[in-house]
């Protein structure tokens, strides 16, 4: 659908090297350079849109006077994974390479974006974290991020197991069909029986009950152990992947990102995967702001 009129805003349906935006330019005069914000829509890979995201990116166009790009990505499964991040990373360096035909300051980008829309923006920071050919991006902002398949049984996942919009099942059924692999994975999937032995005791430093805050576990049951069904583990490996479980990423990796601030929510199934991030990030002295929405839900 075209973009609405703005009384404050130009904007523009583009291309980033074939990928398609919509780019919002505040019309007042500016002095100098402007900001820029990347958006990138949430939906599991699978719906939403840059017309879904308008509302939003107006509003962070006209509040912060920045030029905001949001990025139309092909959605899953008629362009299958890892499609989705890759566009988002083409568009990212197409505007930090073109920033100034846009009245943008290169080394003052910012990417965002919410639920799988904050995935890509984790991965692209990884990806571009140790590029030294374009300008670094200044800062990610991740809202209620996804960041993680290896456990669905943290305390949040638990707490929040039937909460509405997006219940424990749901969120696994939804990455399995962004994969596009069979929806009947999805039990396993939940009981941990596609993780081996060896790969829970690897990561078990970064994802782990234990590194939640105490005020964050009221009522929470640790699981029982889970057989491990290689079978599974086979048709899932995707899941291990940083670009689609950014937690994973390892450590030269993560010292590497931009300032991040963290947006979570308390009724959230995804909650202590940010909570879990934003203690990576500060063991590896990155700076990170923190916004926890008491009665916020995904």
């Amino acid at each position: 659908l075209p973009a609405l009129w703005d009384s404050q805003l130009l904007i523009k349906d583009l291309l980033f090297d074939g990928v398609s935006v919509r780019i919002y330019l505040p019309k007042e005069a500016s002095a100098g350079r402007r900001r820029g914000a990347i958006f990138f829509h949430g939906g599991c890979g699978i719906f939403g849109s840059i017309r879904g995201h308008e509302r939003i990116c107006r509003y962070i166009a006209r509040k912060s006077d920045s030029v905001v790009v949001s990025v139309g990505y092909h959605l899953s499964p008629e362009h299958k994974y890892p499609t989705q991040s890759l566009e988002c990373l083409t568009a990212t360096l197409h505007f930090l390479q073109t920033a100034d035909t846009y009245g943008v300051d290169p080394t003052r980008v910012i990417v965002c974006g919410d639920s799988a829309g904050a995935t890509y923006a984790a991965n692209v920071c990884q990806e571009l974290g140790h590029r030294a050919d374009i300008p670094k991006i200044r800062a990610q902002l991740l809202i209620y991020p996804f960041l993680q398949a290896l456990n669905f049984n943290l305390p949040s996942h638990q707490k929040n197991a039937s909460v509405a919009l997006l219940p424990r099942d749901r969120a696994v059924l939804s990455i399995l069909k962004y994969l596009n692999k069979d929806c009947s994975l999805k039990e396993p999937i939940l009981a941990g029986s596609h993780v081996p032995e060896s790969m829970t005791l690897k990561y078990r430093k970064w994802i782990n009950p234990d590194l939640i805050p105490e005020v964050f576990k009221l009522g929470y049951k640790p699981p029982l152990p889970a057989s491990f069904l290689p079978q599974v583990h086979e048709e899932v490996k995707e899941l291990f992947e940083s670009r689609l479980s950014p937690l994973l990423a390892e450590d030269d990796v993560i010292c590497h990102l931009p300032d991040t601030c963290i947006v979570t929510c308390e009724y959230d199934v995804l909650r202590d995967d940010g909570l879990l991030y934003k203690k990576r990030l500060e063991d590896n002295n990155v700076r990170v702001t923190w916004h926890h929405m008491e009665k916020g839900f995904h």
